[in-house]
């Protein structure tokens, strides 16, 4: 019973990760890594930004942008992959830029 709570209690929370972070193993011997993403490889020891803009290395990946934690209500905002930034705009009007009063990560 109390798996369960902990399990329910954990699903509540889910809008609170926002994956800035990841570690991966590297084995004894691996001289390269794949990306889990793009499906590159890389050489261990060099690092490389992948196409969901994460900064990544064989040890793992890291968000490459900051993410707008508080925004006005008529305002919306998305992730441009080639500039990786949000942009935040009004949703009636996407060439309206809006105001950012909080961001994290980054």
């Amino acid at each position: 019973m109390k798996c369960l709570a902990l399990a329910l209690l954990l699903c509540t929370q889910l809008h609170l990760l926002h994956g800035a972070c990841f570690a991966r193993v590297i084995k004894s011997g691996e001289t390269h890594c794949q990306d889990q993403v793009d499906h590159t490889w890389h050489a261990i020891g060099s690092s490389w930004r992948n196409s969901e803009c994460q900064d990544c290395s064989c040890g793992g990946c890291c968000d490459g942008f900051a993410r707008p934690s508080n925004i006005p209500d008529d305002c919306t905002m998305e992730l441009d992959k080639k500039e990786c930034e949000y942009k935040v705009f009004k949703k009636n009007d996407p060439t309206q830029s809006c105001p950012v009063h909080g961001w994290v990560g980054g």
